[in-house]
């Protein structure tokens, strides 16, 4: 699309959207797109001044003041993406999937490493994501995905996948189970040739880019779904305190994680190890995902939040 018909097609999703106040579905219906092209368009609006939106409900923040709360309280980069009252949670979920993708893009460096954890939320990202080719970038699976069916890679490689056809990268799965039966036995599969080289390459990542994880949130985690935990181990994780996940490692509402004892099993990276990454982008939707999210601030797992404006306020309210 040429630039003058994209900022077109922008203005008027944006027109729909904000002041007809039109679900995604209809103004796609109306302009002949998708529902990830409309949250693009939506995002272009908004990133070239063609709409600025500000939204007051009662009793809430506004969008620039939440942004510099939580910076302030966690010391991250913050961006509150608006809504409007009519909005679902899927088309909340999406308008954050096309932010982060934006800026996710604008971090991607030539000859660089990128870590992508799976679910749903980095599923709708990739989906959002505009076809632009980096070169050199390769991208690193962070966690296991098969779950105890033998299922999940083919999921997580799907999604991989697409992300390597929009940036022409080159793909590295992790083809390990997302929780271990005995961490003896991840352990040793750890010593393996196969699974050091993939161990490296995360190591070598200079942007990563993931969701969070929570056990009722609106539009399901993909973690919580698909058989990768038992009924024990969701009753054994609530009642340690536990709120939700990062990367598949469980965090208790304060933050903490390393004595949580079904990370001992855990294929994703701990806090610990994101940290290491120069730049974290966390993208969350729905407020349900507010109190892990918490969490992972708190456990220093970001540099970068995108969070719809609903969640946001809730995090701040949290405390």
């Amino acid at each position: 699309m040429r630039a003058d018909a994209r900022r077109a097609a922008a203005f008027e999703a944006a027109r729909m959207y904000y002041q007809q106040t039109q679900t995604m579905e209809a103004i796609a219906s109306h302009l002949g797109v998708s529902r990830s092209t409309v949250s693009r368009l939506l995002a272009t609006a908004r990133d070239e001044g063609i709409v600025r939106v500000s939204l007051h409900a009662p009793g809430a923040r506004r969008a620039g003041d939440l942004q510099e709360e939580i910076a302030q309280s966690y010391g991250v980069a913050v961006h509150v993406v608006p809504s409007v009252p009519e909005s679902t949670e899927r088309e909340r979920l999406d308008a954050v999937a096309a932010e982060g993708a934006a800026l996710v893009q604008s971090l991607q460096q030539p000859d660089s490493v990128m870590g992508m954890a799976w679910g749903t939320t980095v599923a709708a990202l990739v989906e959002a994501a505009e076809a632009k080719p980096v070169p050199g970038l390769a991208i690193v699976q962070l966690n296991g995905a098969i779950n105890p069916q033998g299922s999940g890679l083919g999921y997580v490689s799907t999604v991989l996948a697409q992300a390597a056809s929009s940036w022409g990268a080159t793909v590295h799965l992790f083809p390990v189970p997302a929780f271990f039966d005995y961490p003896d036995t991840r352990d040793a599969l750890w010593r393996e040739r196969s699974v050091r080289q993939v161990l490296a390459l995360q190591s070598r990542c200079r942007l990563a880019v993931f969701g969070v994880g929570a056990f009722d949130a609106e539009v399901p985690s993909h973690v919580y779904t698909s058989g990768y935990l038992s009924a024990r181990d969701v009753h054994d994780l609530r009642s340690d305190g536990v709120v939700g996940d990062v990367c598949t490692t469980f965090l208790r509402a304060d933050g903490s994680w390393d004595d949580v004892p079904l990370n001992a099993r855990g294929s994703g990276p701990t806090p610990a190890d994101l940290a290491r990454i120069p730049r974290r982008v966390l993208v969350a939707a729905g407020p349900r995902k507010a109190a892990p999210l918490r969490a992972a601030l708190l456990a220093g797992c970001a540099t970068d939040v995108v969070v719809d404006e609903v969640t946001a306020n809730r995090l701040v309210h949290l405390g």
